[in-house]
């Protein structure tokens, strides 16, 4: 395809080589796109196919992408960015930057360790790791392994009870906020798992004891849809589980101005503007692009989180200087974690952060209360 020319994943294969017979000392990869080839040499094709794939042809999976370069800087100078501070708070809990690790399902695809080197990773680096409903262990191990603090992802269903024992039970494990998905109603048509043969979603959820169990075998769908946990899912449920979860409840898959401002009316205690990394409608708007509507929208009264596409710290520093208060990213930790384990999370976590500084002190921002919209120009198509 023409868009590979300029892809930074084949820069990185021609600066790696075939790395299926040459691994680079982890110090020496230099931007998180290095990790990409590397974890694909060390998984079989299935895995990294659920990993790195879209839905349809891609299009919102390259769109992520694409739409950083319609946003420059301002850069403003002499300003002392002698002392930079990348720190924030988000909930009450102090994190060392402003960049978390999305929940992403079944970590063993990457790894043995999965979750539990992820989750070690991000203490490492003193942020936030967000725990797939549909993890690869259950959350209470995820919980006793962790060095750092937790958030849970929570996919409804397929009934309220287990539902509500599932929220519990990753509380009680140690996670500080949930974040209900409610961008996935339906399977989506993720053709590289199709021609694999593969599930093209979550088959199993966690069972009250911590082990999995199989949803109850549901009548067939019209137009051969089939149907996930959130295709019944209305504004209601927010109301319901604010009830028992007893941590902040953020909603994760806005995409418009009106469903930001639902959520503020309903009690949300923030929003993760999402796509789902381009894994569920085709033709869905890039977060960068939406972001700016859905930080008005919201008026300052809750956090505006976002992800989906974050592969630099200056996508970070995009993100922030048009109101999110920090960034979730999904695949680069299951990079490093496919080809270095713990220390590659760790790693990709670190060049990040290490960007994000640089790109700040280059703009004249010495910490996050520095960074405001006059930051960016973005362009018209």
């Amino acid at each position: 395809m023409m868009w590979m020319a300029g892809s930074p994943l084949l820069r990185a294969q021609e600066v790696l080589g075939d790395t299926r017979d040459r691994f680079p000392p982890l110090e020496d990869l230099v931007n998180v796109f290095e990790f990409e080839p590397i974890l694909k040499s060390k998984v079989p094709k299935n895995n990294y196919d659920f990993i790195a794939g879209g839905v349809d042809a891609e299009w919102t999976l390259r769109r992520n992408r694409e739409s950083f370069d319609r946003i420059t800087f301002r850069p403003r100078f002499m300003r002392d960015v002698s002392k930079m501070d990348v720190s924030t708070e988000l909930f009450g809990q102090k994190i060392s930057m402003p960049i978390l690790i999305a929940p992403t399902a079944g970590h063993q695809l990457a790894h043995e360790q999965g979750e539990l080197a992820t989750a070690r990773g991000a203490g490492q680096m003193q942020t936030i790791m967000a725990v797939s409903t549909n993890s690869s262990y259950p959350i209470d191990k995820i919980g006793a392994a962790a060095t750092g603090p937790l958030w849970f992802q929570l996919y409804v269903g397929p009934d309220w009870e287990g539902t509500q024992e599932r929220v519990e039970r990753a509380v009680g494990a140690g996670c500080k906020a949930v974040c209900i998905t409610v961008d996935s109603a339906y399977n989506s048509h993720r053709e590289r798992l199709l021609r694999n043969r593969s599930s093209a979603g979550p088959v199993a959820v966690p069972g009250p004891g911590g082990g999995r169990r199989r949803a109850q075998p549901r009548e067939p769908l019209p137009y051969k849809l089939q149907a996930q946990f959130t295709a019944n899912l209305t504004w209601s449920f927010l109301d319901e589980i604010n009830k028992y979860a007893k941590v902040p409840v953020l909603i994760k898959g806005i995409l418009t101005a009106e469903d930001a401002k639902l959520a503020v009316d309903r009690g949300a205690a923030g929003v993760v503007v999402s796509n789902h990394g381009g894994r569920y409608l085709e033709y869905a708007p890039s977060t960068i692009e939406v972001l700016p509507e859905i930080v008005e929208a919201v008026g300052g009264k809750i956090p505006v989180l976002i992800d989906s596409g974050f592969r630099r710290g200056t996508d970070i520093l995009k993100a922030l200087a048009i109101g999110a208060k920090a960034v979730l990213v999904g695949r680069p930790p299951l990079w490093g974690l496919g080809a270095y384990g713990e220390a590659g999370v760790a790693k990709v976590l670190e060049l990040l952060q290490s960007e994000l500084a640089l790109a700040m002190g280059l703009t004249g921002a010495a910490n996050l209360a520095a960074i405001d919209r006059k930051l960016v120009r973005i362009d018209a198509r």
